[in-house]
């Protein structure tokens, strides 16, 4: 079998809506790449900061050790998280787990306990921000989030929107970026993974892949939000490419016999099938091998 494409990037963003790091491989966790989306911003009520209300938190850089990116790493009580942004100094987060709980986290229709980073990483955000935060840890120990039962049922996530995964293709970054008078980078669009070498649009199709000898499943065209129209080098938003996509990526467009809900679409959201408990070198590569195994016929078809 021949591959379709290949993963040319590969992204995580430990502490949600922050900057995300660019990594060369990732382990494998049946809830996204490990450390991706692990932390969350709350304010005093225990609601998630997200750039759609927060867009400075685009700013915010985050450094983890190289090593935690190696397969059965654990932490030690000299591994630290860095968190930096403009006017602010660095705050080092232990990456051994808290002892503290904080109660009433939620993101979207989950809540539940998670773990309390502490007063000094409150204190820094609440001053980035200006407003009263906090800085949560998902705790897997205790707690469980479920996707959508009518996606993907029995799949878990931490603090992601709804899935654990989103592949976008670089041909559709740039059949988007020829339609628009400034291009945007990839980094507009959050995605976990990028491919190259496949045809515009085509992840629209695929409902199972393998990379490597990983089997993913597409579940979900991803809808989009606002964030796509955040710089995130500046923070400050605009109406591009969301007004682009309207025109071309809609449902109104893409799915026009089906019920109309004013979306847009641009990626593919994905869980893992596998087992997670089987052997070792659980570990996606850049350069790593794309195989579409199925796909639908068009993307009227694709789950949205």
């Amino acid at each position: 079998m021949e591959a379709t494409a290949k993963v040319s990037s590969i992204f995580i963003y430990p502490v949600k809506s922050c900057r995300g790091i660019s990594l060369s491989q990732a382990p494998l966790t049946p809830t996204g790449f490990r450390w991706d989306r692990n932390w969350l911003v709350v304010n005093y009520r225990g609601r998630a900061y997200t750039q759609r209300v927060e867009p400075k938190l685009a700013l915010v850089e985050i450094e983890l050790p190289d090593e935690a990116f190696s397969e059965g790493w654990e932490p030690t009580k000299n591994s630290f998280m860095k968190i930096k942004a403009p006017g602010m100094s660095v705050l080092k987060i232990s990456l051994m787990k808290p002892s503290e709980v904080a109660e009433g986290v939620s993101v979207w229709e989950w809540s539940g306990s998670a773990l309390d980073e502490g007063a000094e990483a409150a204190k820094w955000f609440s001053d980035y921000l200006g407003k009263p935060s906090q800085l949560v840890r998902f705790n897997a120990a205790s707690e469980t989030r479920l996707i959508d039962p009518n996606y993907a049922p029995g799949h878990k996530t931490m603090f992601s929107d709804l899935f654990p995964f989103m592949l976008i293709s670089q041909g559709s970054l740039d059949a988007l970026n020829q339609l628009l008078r400034e291009p945007v980078p990839i980094n507009r669009f959050r995605p976990n993974i990028l491919v190259e070498g496949c045809e515009p649009f085509s992840e629209d199709l695929w409902t199972e892949i393998r990379i490597s000898r990983f089997t993913f499943e597409g579940v979900k065209l991803c809808s989009r939000c606002k964030v796509p129209t955040i710089n995130q080098d500046t923070g400050i938003g605009g109406t591009e490419p969301n007004e682009t996509l309207m025109k071309i990526r809609s449902d109104k467009v893409l799915r026009p016999d089906k019920k109309q809900q004013g979306k847009i679409y641009f990626g593919q959201n994905l869980v893992w099938k596998e087992n997670p408990s089987e052997g070792h070198g659980k570990i996606v590569n850049v350069g790593d091998p794309v195989f579409v195994l199925k796909k639908v016929s068009s993307v009227a078809e694709a789950a949205a």
